[in-house]
């Protein structure tokens, strides 16, 4: 049977105005946001042009993950993230204790206007990676990823610290590059030692969100670049209300409770 170009355009209406409901739904409670953005190539004015993906994901006083919105646009990267938090927080997101990111242009000034005085946990898997770019010889880089894993394992934040200060001495002549930048980077990113132990080698990177991007790509690839921004946001919504829903009914992904 031939479909129409109305019998489709209606369909598409119909799954528009349900992948809205679901990004417009209420939030409530989230102890712990993580955040992430992608990005998709889009046609826009006779070019293609890099779009952002804003994507948010909570974990509720329960312990169940949920994707909790996303969000599409070409805008400049601070007021994009600084709209997108505001739009979280006007379904009603509160009660937030920590945001755990990648330090993507734009967000740390975004999450001051929206979510001032929460604690940031920037990816310490990020942090690594970062790392690595001001170590001098690459006969190095073994020992400078084991000592910074073992300024994340530490027991506690005074622990973390005091390991951090050691690598920060012991790299001050052969590597004063990487001791500057260590000083400066991760003393204020150990903010998930404030979480309870079991809580913490969960929300102490964005690794859950790179998943999940993954996924994405694998639907995205196929379908870029997209004619418009709204093709774009369509798939991305139905593939995160998809997961979104698997997550809600499967086991809880942290205990909450005492620590």
């Amino acid at each position: 049977m031939e479909v129409t170009t109305a019998q489709v355009s209606r369909a598409a209406e119909a799954l528009d105005a349900e992948l809205e409901k679901w990004r417009s739904r209420p939030i409530g409670e989230v102890p712990y946001l993580i955040l992430d953005a992608r990005y998709e190539e889009v046609r826009h004015g006779g070019q293609v042009r890099s779009c952002a993906v804003l994507v948010a994901i909570g974990i509720d006083p329960e312990g169940r993950r949920s994707v909790l919105g996303v969000s599409v646009s070409l805008s400049e990267a601070e007021v994009h993230r600084r709209d997108f938090l505001a739009s979280l927080a006007a379904r009603g997101l509160h009660g937030v204790k920590l945001v755990v990111s990648v330090a993507h242009a734009g967000l740390k000034p975004a999450l001051d206007a929206r979510l001032t005085g929460v604690p940031w946990q920037r990816c310490q898997f990020h942090l690594m990676k970062n790392a690595l770019a001001y170590v001098p010889k690459a006969e190095m880089q073994a020992e400078v990823v084991a000592d910074l894993r073992a300024v994340f394992d530490a027991s506690d934040r005074p622990e973390a610290e005091r390991r951090l200060a050691s690598a920060v001495g012991k790299y001050r002549r052969p590597a004063p590059r990487l001791a500057e930048w260590l000083e400066a980077n991760i003393a204020e990113r150990l903010a998930v030692f404030a979480l309870p132990r079991a809580h913490r080698r969960r929300l102490r990177t964005s690794n859950m969100l790179e998943r999940l991007n993954e996924e994405l790509k694998r639907r995205t690839r196929v379908a870029g670049p997209f004619s418009t921004d709204a093709s774009l946001l369509r798939l991305v919504s139905a593939v995160l209300m998809e997961v979104s829903e698997d997550w809600e009914t499967n086991r809880k992904y942290l205990t909450m409770g005492p620590a």
